[in-house]
């Protein structure tokens, strides 16, 4: 069974993070993804979708397949698509979930705090020799 839809020419997909109420139901789970939506020309988008409930109906997981700015092979899973009759001709939406992107800058804060609290850690070992270097005078 065909279980991807694969972009074969053009720019990689624009991924949009999605705050829908409807949409954000689709990804309940344990773990935290950014759910997006992508719109992609086809000429075929009825089919696309029907292969999308046929993989789903089987309880498995349907696949955009694309290449990213650097040319690498990606997927990504897709929880929702819908087809749409434009000017251009078809479109079709799919709503994906991706790996949350990581911002630099909190990286970055994320590193200061960390070294601070090693600092803080020096400290209070620091403080226990002390301790236990007046502890051993008394006796």
């Amino acid at each position: 069974m065909e279980d991807k839809i694969t972009i074969i020419e053009g720019p990689p997909p624009v991924f949009e993070k999605v705050n829908d109420g409807w949409a954000l139901g689709l990804n309940e789970s344990p773990w935290l993804y950014d759910l997006t939506l992508t719109q992609v020309r086809t000429f075929n988008g009825p089919a696309l979708v029907e292969r999308c409930h046929r993989v789903w109906k089987e309880g498995m997981t349907m696949y955009l397949h694309y290449r990213d700015e650097m040319g690498i092979e990606e997927k990504a899973p897709i929880l929702a698509a819908r087809s749409v009759d434009s000017e251009d001709g078809q479109v079709l939406l799919l709503w994906t979930r991706q790996l949350p992107e990581v911002d630099e800058n909190e990286l970055d804060e994320g590193d200061d705090l960390d070294d601070e609290d090693e600092d803080d850690n020096d400290d209070e070992e620091d403080d226990e020799e002390d301790d236990d270097q007046d502890n051993s005078e008394v006796g």
